[in-house]
């Protein structure tokens, strides 16, 4: 029987009372009774405890009743902040404006999503022509009462009569596949239970092909996955009778398997990788009563995949030979890399390709900053699309057929506007501006590089209210994520344009192991090499405390997932550099995260304790679980997490949370906001994003130590 230790732990803080009160008066913070296992796993000879691995268990009465007690003390604290009711009214009435989505056509409609303004999830209309009346096509809001319940892909079979659509129950990354007669709304008996990693891809108008796990033994929130199958649905059959197309022996077990028709139904392709990056890539050709599988690329050393076929001639888009990326042609009978020709080459900024009436068009990075060159069927370059301002654009994508496509632009000024650009012309023109009460106008952003700790240059953008003072006191959250090859490029949001109202900076450097740069930058922030993002996301405080944009009484560090997991090693390797500390669905435990859900396909970016002595080592020395310290002041701490959230367990936040509360010495609160019913964060409803927001500014700029919002008074400081 295993040795069980428990303590109880408590800290004294200040609470603000009312307005009225005029004063503040200390309150006792007594954190739940968090029990202790003596439980010790041995990694090549050195013996790591791990005593609050109990929490890792999602489906136990204890993990449900600490969950229950440590929002109980969450919530009491929020409730006592003055000013949180007045955020959240803020944030609801900037909420509540019309949003509507690029149109697209499917069959003799054109389909788009729009939410009045404060619709838990976005309604899906179409219409007949541009003139034609719009119609409620399928309104996720009535999955369920509570607006939990998601859409979570959709596809059109290849006439538009039939559509095929997953839901996701409580933010969960296990959907069900829901089929349904497009003409008369009439669901079909074919849905497809337990999908999961997977989007929907039909063959003419007779099925489609879909990926998914076996589900596990065990909590299927937490349960390790790691053999995807491709199938195939044929319309009018059980999912029993579905087909394995790829997946099902063990010479091709992988952890992510996915299937796609071209646009003609003539081939389909396969990707099978075992990490986020890299990965094999495969050919069917579906014309063929009993197509072979064809390989196009046998290893997992790039991300390639087919973009576009022209008859059996495929356009490929590849990393091979090209950090930056480039567009390859081959023929399909002969399709491996030394028969592909250059179509549109490399070039010093990274390549996202996008096709649209017989036309190719390029999206290039620019520090993060977006350009795009339209090229011709043969690879001529026709012209560079002339984008609305600095920013980034996207959705340059539509069928071979369409005239016109849509595309959206957006900077962290400038709410997303949606742009009508005529293809053949080469122009564009406003097809919806957001009405929205908020004014660019009255803010600046700005690109600044800085010199991280070994010299690289980093860049960054800062937003903030023209006019502005520059005196190290200015309320500031520093946003940062720095993995898995994801690019942070301006975008608009609607919550932070309230932080920017009540006069805060907000700040996102493009760190490494993004995909700014392309390869090279993200393999500079990975595995043996990780530091260099916490190095980089320091130094980018650094560089804002020593520029007066703020100070560390007054900065806020902020991130999600993998940007929690930021968050989570900055603020336990430098405690003193923020105020503040917001980690979210953050990966905490760097020695066990490979072993819930798919979190092995990580491997790439992070490696896993069992690689060798020396990766283990290297993990242990920054894993946030592992290195809170007994005695050391941590900042003002909210961690925050689904408790369906089956990307990255929420095991990873408890446990942090725990040893933050067991070893933290200063005053600052240490909090953990555990949102039911809810997971990574995908599909989460309007009202609980707007909840969450509230409390996570008023919990913000409350351990900053003000009494009243900023933008109604001078600062007064707690006491």
């Amino acid at each position: 029987m295993k040795k069980i230790l428990t303590m109880v732990i408590a800290a004294g803080i200040l609470i603000a009372c009312n307005d009225d009160d005029k004063k503040t008066e200390a309150t006792a913070l007594n954190y739940p009774e968090t029990k202790k296992v003596d439980t010790i796993t041995d990694y090549f000879g050195t013996k790591v405890k791990d005593p609050y691995r109990w929490l890792e268990d999602d489906r136990s009465e204890e993990t449900e009743n600490w969950v229950e007690a440590e929002n109980k003390v969450t919530f009491n604290y929020l409730d006592n902040i003055p000013y949180r009711d007045k955020l959240k009214k803020r944030l609801t009435k900037l909420w509540d404006y019309e949003k509507l989505s690029a149109p697209f056509t499917e069959g003799d409609y054109i389909y788009f999503f729009k939410n009045d303004g404060l619709q838990n999830q976005s309604v899906m209309y179409r219409k007949k022509g541009e003139d034609g009346d719009a119609e409620i096509f399928l309104d996720p809001n009535k999955f369920s009462e509570d607006g939990t319940t998601s859409l979570g892909g959709l596809s059109f079979s290849k006439d538009g009569t039939k559509f095929a659509y997953a839901i996701s129950e409580g933010g969960s990354d296990w959907r069900k596949v829901i089929v349904m007669n497009a003409e008369n709304n009439e669901i079909l008996g074919d849905t497809i239970k337990d999908v999961k990693f997977s989007g929907m891809s039909w063959k003419g108008n007779d099925g489609f092909y879909y990926s998914s796990y076996d589900k596990p033994d065990g909590s299927e929130l937490s349960a390790k996955t790691d053999q995807h199958k491709l199938y195939y649905h044929k319309l009018g059959t059980a999912q029993s009778e579905d087909k394995v197309i790829f997946g099902e022996s063990a010479d091709q077990k992988h952890r992510y398997v996915g299937g796609g028709v071209t646009e003609d139904d003539r081939y389909l392709t396969i990707s099978a990788r075992n990490s986020t990056s890299g990965g094999k890539l495969f050919l069917m050709d579906l014309t063929k009563k009993n197509p072979e599988l064809v390989t196009i690329l046998d290893n997992e050393d790039t991300d390639t995949y087919v973009l576009k076929n022209e008859g059996s001639k495929l356009f490929i888009v590849t990393n091979l030979d090209a950090p930056n990326k480039r567009v390859v042609s081959v023929d399909a009978s002969n399709p491996t890399p030394d028969n592909w020709e250059d179509f549109i080459p490399e070039t010093e900024n990274v390549l996202s390709p996008s096709t649209g009436g017989g036309y190719f068009f390029a999206e290039y990075m620019v520090d993060a900053i977006s350009k795009v060159k339209q090229y011709d069927a043969q690879g001529k370059m026709i012209r560079e699309v002339e984008l609305p301002g600095i920013g980034s654009a996207g959705g340059f994508g539509a069928k071979e057929e369409e005239e016109v496509l849509y595309y959206s632009f957006t900077n962290y000024v400038t709410p997303g506007t949606i742009y009508k650009y005529d293809i053949k012309e080469g122009t564009s023109e406003v097809y919806n501006k957001p009405n929205i009460d908020f004014n660019p106008e009255n803010y600046e952003s700005k690109q600044v590089f800085y010199n991280s700790k070994d010299g690289t240059k980093v860049p960054m953008i800062i937003t903030y209210k023209k006019g502005t003072e520059l005196n190290g006191k200015n309320p500031t959250i520093l946003y940062g994520y720095g993995g898995f090859n994801i690019s942070l490029t301006p975008g608009f949001s609607t919550a932070m344009s309230v932080w920017l109202e009540q006069g805060g900076v907000y700040a996102v450097p493009n760190l490494r192991g993004g995909g700014e740069y392309g390869k090279k930058w993200h393999d500079a922030g990975t595995k043996l090499k990780k530091q260099n993002v916490f190095d980089d996301f320091i130094a980018a405080a650094e560089y804002l405390i020593e520029n007066n944009y703020t100070s560390s009484d007054y900065l806020a560090i902020r991130g999600g997932s993998n940007g929690g997991l930021l968050v989570g090693a900055t603020m336990t390797q430098r405690p003193d550099l923020m105020k503040v500390a917001l980690p979210a669905v953050g990966v905490m435990d760097m020695l066990r995260y490979h072993t819930f859900t798919a979190g092995a396909g990580w491997a790439y970016d992070y490696g896993t304790a069992e690689d060798n002595k020396e990766m283990f080592n290297y993990l242990f020395e920054y894993s946030p679980v592992h290195n809170v310290k007994e005695g050391v002041e941590y900042p003002a701490t909210m961690v925050t997490t689904g408790d369906h959230d089956d990307r990255v367990v929420p095991a990873h936040s408890f446990k942090f949370a725990a040893e933050l509360q067991e070893k933290h010495a200063g005053n600052e609160p240490v909090l953990i906001r555990i949102e039911t019913k809810a997971g990574h964060g995908a599909g989460k409803p309007t009202s609980m994003i707007i909840d969450e927001y509230a409390d996570i500014f008023g919990f913000t700029l409350y351990n900053m130590g003000f009494e009243t919002l900023p933008s109604e008074a001078n600062k007064k400081v707690k006491g």
